[in-house]
C-alpha cells in the first residue's frame, strides 16, 4: 500500500474506542503500517474532543458505541453525535468510523455527503488489512460509504456538471473549476462524492477517473 503524502510532515492519528482490546489492535495495525505517525488515543467523547482543542490531527479512527465520559455505558447515539460534532467543527477532517453499527451512520448521510475531509467505514467484523486500507483512502480525502447509505441514486446537480464538462467536454478539472466558478478543491471534493454515489473506489491498474465515466454512463448520468 502506498504511503500519503501528509506522512511526509508526521502523521498525527487520533484513535477513539472505549474497547481496550480493539484500541490497543488499531494502535498495533497504525504502527506498523505508519510507523512514524503520532499516535493518540481517546475513550469516550468527552476525551475526543478535548485531544482535538490541542490541535487537529490528520486522521480519526472513531467507534461509534461508546460513553460520553468516564463511567458512563457505551451507546451508538454517542458516537453519531461525535461523529456530527467533528464534522461541524472540523470541516476538513479526515475521518475512518471503524464500528459494528454501521447502519446507524443512514442518519448521518446529508452531513457525510456535505463533508470536505475524507470519510471511510470500516466494520469491526472485517480483517485489520481492511481498516487499513479505508484509512489510506480517507488520507486520500476520499469517501466509502456503507450500501445502505448508496440505495437510490442521488447526484445533485453540480456533481452532473462536473461529470458533463469532464466526459462530454473533455476539461480537467482546473478548467472545470473555472467554468463552474469553483476552487480546484471543490470540484476534487465533488468528485470524491460522484465516485461513493457510483460505487467507485481504487483498485490496483483501474483509472478511477475512466471507470467513473463508465459507470456513470451505465446508470445513465451520461449520454
Amino acid at each position: 500500500m502506498s504511503q500519503p503524502s501528509t506522512q511526509l510532515t508526521k502523521l498525527k492519528i487520533l484513535v477513539v474506542d472505549d474497547h481496550e482490546l480493539v484500541l490497543d489492535g488499531t494502535i498495533q495495525a497504525l504502527k506498523q503500517e505508519y510507523p512514524e505517525a503520532d499516535i493518540l488515543t481517546a475513550q469516550n467523547a468527552q476525551m475526543a474532543l478535548k485531544q482535538l482543542e490541542y490541535g487537529q490531527p490528520d486522521l480519526v479512527v472513531v467507534d461509534l458505541s461508546m460513553p460520553e465520559s468516564i463511567g458512563e455505558a457505551a451507546r451508538p447515539g454517542t458516537g453519531i453525535q461525535l461523529l456530527k460534532t467533528l464534522m461541524e467543527r472540523y470541516p476538513t477532517l479526515n475521518i475512518v468510523v471503524q464500528s459494528a453499527h454501521v447502519r446507524s451512520l443512514v442518519q448521518l448521510k446529508l452531513a457525510i455527503n456535505s463533508h470536505e475531509g475524507g470519510v471511510t467505514v470500516a466494520d469491526k467484523s472485517l480483517p485489520m488489512k481492511e481498516m487499513l486500507t479505508k484509512v489510506d483512502w480517507a488520507l486520500q480525502g476520499l469517501i466509502f460509504t456503507p450500501k445502505e447509505m448508496r440505495n437510490g441514486l442521488e447526484v445533485k446537480p453540480e456533481w452532473l456538471q462536473v461529470l458533463q464538462l469532464a466526459f462530454q467536454d473533455s476539461l480537467q478539472d482546473k478548467a472545470i473549476a473555472e467554468r463552474m466558478n469553483v476552487g480546484e478543491r471543490t470540484v476534487r471534493h465533488y468528485w470524491t462524492k460522484i465516485q461513493d454515489v457510483l460505487d467507485v473506489y481504487p483498485d490496483e491498474g483501474v483509472n478511477m477517473r475512466v471507470q467513473t465515466g463508465v459507470r456513470a454512463r451505465e446508470a445513465g448520468l451520461l449520454d
